[in-house]
């Protein structure tokens, strides 16, 4: 890390010159030009006093900058074919099962249903995609065609069967993560 260009960037974030800053922790332009530019280091007391002046603490100044990744293409998703159910599920966000919530595109095939889920805590969402499902919810058996949605407290047996002679594709997300 370097320390001064970060300075400079926060000082230009505040709308500081050189000399506001200098003046605001009783330093010399100087300093602080040599500060940004590398070419001095500031004790730990004058950073905190910079710091204090930029309107942030050494903790967060330190604090590194996630990598996090918030797009996800094609060539992350992970899919599991299950012939013996019929069907296909990709997990669009990679390792969201850390997550809160988890986001799966589900593709039955003629024929195919999702697993059986026993109750959960949480919530469950769809979205169909392509075709037709039948959503079975406890004892309930609902029909949920291509643009409509559901959603549903998974406080019962619960499943999706594929109702027409082609793929159907759902886009699924529940909270918390539970396939």
């Amino acid at each position: 890390m370097n320390i001064g260009s970060k300075i400079k960037r926060l000082r230009m974030e505040n709308g500081l010159t050189q000399e506001e800053l200098a003046d605001r922790c009783e330093l010399t332009k100087g300093f602080i030009s040599q500060l940004e530019r590398e070419m001095t280091s500031p004790s730990i007391a004058t950073l905190c006093d910079i710091l204090e002046a930029l309107g942030t603490s050494i903790s967060e100044f330190f604090e590194e900058d996630s990598d996090e990744k918030i797009v996800f293409k094609a060539e992350d998703v992970f899919i599991k074919n299950d012939e013996e159910a019929n069907m296909t599920i990709n997990w669009i966000v990679p390792n969201a099962q850390k997550n809160e919530m988890e986001p799966i595109l589900v593709e039955l095939n003629s024929g195919g249903s999702t697993y059986k889920h026993t109750p959960h805590p949480g919530e469950e969402f769809g979205y169909i995609l392509e075709g037709e499902v039948e959503l079975i919810h406890g004892k309930r058996k609902l029909i949920v065609k291509k643009g409509e949605s559901f959603y549903f407290i998974p406080n019962k047996e619960h499943y999706i069967k594929n109702r027409v002679n082609r793929v159907s594709k759902i886009l699924w997300v529940s909270t918390p993560p539970s396939f």
